[in-house]
């Protein structure tokens, strides 16, 4: 059985449903919030857990025959950045003991793209030296710093870690108000008649829709054998602005929007996850481009709040 923590957030939940596509058993745990998605199936095990409580871990582990682990569960940080430092940190160093004491095979971690910010180089690819650019936010910092934690920590055990580099996501189940992915809150303002703020044709970035990011972490937690222990996770192909535009109208012909021509801050071209790696290694292909996820986006926004 895979245990999926974090598993009925937004990528998480993905990677729950995807690895029940591929025949896969599946326990996903949540903390605090426990209302079951309606896409997942009824087969995936949920159950209440508090990756910080080394007793509860334990127990899950005595519950369920648990071969490989996907750690996504987090927390958000609030004004005291230690306290959610310390939170994150004592959860993963929990799942990093509970995965050599039930000796699994796989131990996958989200990571994330903010470890490259800092590099001018389009796009970014996982060989690249990672900058010690300062992490803008909190969640950067410590999704940086769970890479050579993991995989020193698992070093000599038997457990291969796969540290998940993941790209600029979103889909059903994000707050609709995030301040994480720009593609949300425009859609929602649409969808509540109002007019966004013009955008300007060319910014965009790296693009990643939650059912194919989770399609892609269990493609890797469940390969026979993979060449690496970093994976970049995303569409492999930037989006912009203009192409959003067309996609929403697409979806919601009604809309009302502006576009302002070229780039915001200047020429260039904003950055996006190369995933050479991931298709070679696991023959992933995204199922969704720009225009296919808002529609799908916009379809489950109609009967969802988030």
């Amino acid at each position: 059985m895979i245990l999926v923590t974090g598993g009925l957030g937004m990528i998480g939940a993905q990677t729950a449903r995807a690895l029940t596509d591929l025949g896969h058993a599946v326990v996903a745990t949540a903390h605090r919030r426990t209302e079951r998605p309606t896409f997942l199936p009824d087969d995936v095990v949920v159950e209440r857990l508090d990756v910080t409580d080394p007793a509860a871990v334990s127990a899950l582990g005595d519950r369920y025959r648990i071969t490989d682990i996907v750690h996504l569960a987090g927390s958000i940080p609030g004004e005291d950045r230690v306290a959610y430092f310390r939170a994150d940190t004592a959860g993963l160093l929990t799942m990093l003991d509970a995965a050599r004491a039930w000796r699994v095979r796989r131990f996958a971690v989200a990571g994330s793209l903010g470890s490259y910010l800092g590099r001018d180089d389009v796009p970014w690819y996982e060989d690249l030296a990672l900058p010690t650019a300062p992490a803008p936010h909190p969640i950067i910092a410590f999704k940086k710093a769970v890479e050579p934690l993991t995989t020193n920590a698992l070093q000599g055990t038997g457990t291969e870690a796969v540290v998940l580099r993941i790209g600029s996501t979103w889909g059903p189940l994000m707050d609709p108000a995030t301040p994480f992915n720009a593609i949300p809150p425009y859609i929602s303002a649409v969808l509540r008649g109002e007019r966004p703020a013009a955008v300007h044709a060319q910014d965009g970035g790296d693009f990643c829709y939650a059912p194919d990011a989770g399609r892609a972490i269990a493609m890797l937690i469940t390969a026979d054998t993979l060449a690496h222990d970093v994976y970049n996770v995303s569409s492999g192909q930037p989006f912009t602005n203009g192409q959003l535009v067309d996609a929403v109208r697409a979806a919601v012909p009604h809309a009302r929007l502006d576009v302002v021509d070229g780039r915001r801050t200047g020429p260039g071209r904003d950055p996006y996850l190369d995933i050479s790696r991931l298709r070679t290694d696991t023959g992933f292909n995204p199922t969704f481009d720009l225009t296919t996820a808002v529609a799908d986006y916009v379809a489950w926004r109609t009967h969802h709040d988030r």
